[in-house]
């Protein structure tokens, strides 16, 4: 049988979405007919971005940029403001921008863990409250937190991540519950090592703070996944779409990962 996702004509906001998981979830719901609004802080890569997606073939999707630095309350309001003037309605949000810095303990500074909450944990939050009294209106909504493993599973050099996402995962495990009330849907998924311009920075950083090569710190990556494959940002996207269509429509407060068997415990 094949899989109807029947997501045509709704609209959705994808931030993070010029690269990576981000560009591969917006290309996936553009080929499914979704009208997307990708916000990103760089113009350029958004451009590069928007010429990309719309080389595919598409089922009636549009797609719009939006230069945006989601740790500013103002931009986070443009987003959803832009996105409702030009669409009419917010049925879907993949909130995917976040970054942080790898490296040892005693050496991240204050900001380090700083930026990263600030981007990731209250972009993601902001978003979430921005978005949401518009899909109370139409009892209607999908919203799906880009996480990562580091939330369950805290790893060495990688803290101010990793205690973005254990907030995160708190964040909407908790709050589903309460929208649940309104027939909207939160969910997360924690994908693994990645093939993303984001992963070859954070073995760079981390090779940096272990004095080893970088290839060193990929093999090892590699070595400490069963599946022993990196995963590919078109598969946390085929995810991504799975979670915001009716066929998942009994699941919110979830965190799904995608990491090769990686995670440990149950």
């Amino acid at each position: 049988m094949s899989l109807d996702l029947q997501l045509s004509g709704k609209a959705a906001i994808v931030t993070g979405g010029s690269a990576g998981i981000g560009l591969a979830t917006v290309k996936a719901l553009y080929r499914e007919g979704v009208r997307v609004a990708i916000a990103a802080r760089d113009p350029e890569r958004l451009d590069k971005a928007v010429s990309s997606i719309q080389a595919q073939p598409t089922l009636g999707g549009e797609v719009i940029a939006i230069s945006a630095d989601l740790t500013q309350a103002s931009d986070i309001d443009k987003v959803v403001s832009t996105t409702l003037e030009r669409f009419g309605q917010i049925d879907i949000l993949i909130n995917n921008a976040g970054s942080a810095r790898a490296g040892a303990f005693l050496e991240l500074s204050d900001e380090a863990f700083l930026d990263a909450w600030n981007l990731k944990l209250l972009g993601y939050i902001r978003l979430v409250k921005a978005v949401v009294p518009h899909q109370i209106k139409r009892r209607d909504g999908r919203i799906v937190n880009i996480v990562g493993g580091a939330g369950r599973t805290p790893r060495p050099n990688f803290l101010a991540g990793g205690t973005t996402n254990a907030a995160l995962l708190n964040f909407t495990r908790g709050v589903s519950k309460e929208l649940a009330l309104h027939n909207i849907r939160i969910n997360a998924i924690s994908p693994g090592l990645t093939a993303t311009e984001r992963a070859n920075s954070l073995a760079e950083q981390n090779a940096q703070a272990r004095g080893v090569s970088v290839e060193e710190v990929k093999a090892e990556s590699i070595k400490a996944i069963p599946l022993g494959k990196i995963v590919q940002p078109d598969e946390i996207a085929a995810l991504a779409l799975f979670l915001v269509s009716d066929l998942a429509s009994s699941i919110t407060g979830a965190e799904i990962h995608v990491d090769g068997g990686q995670t440990p415990g149950v």
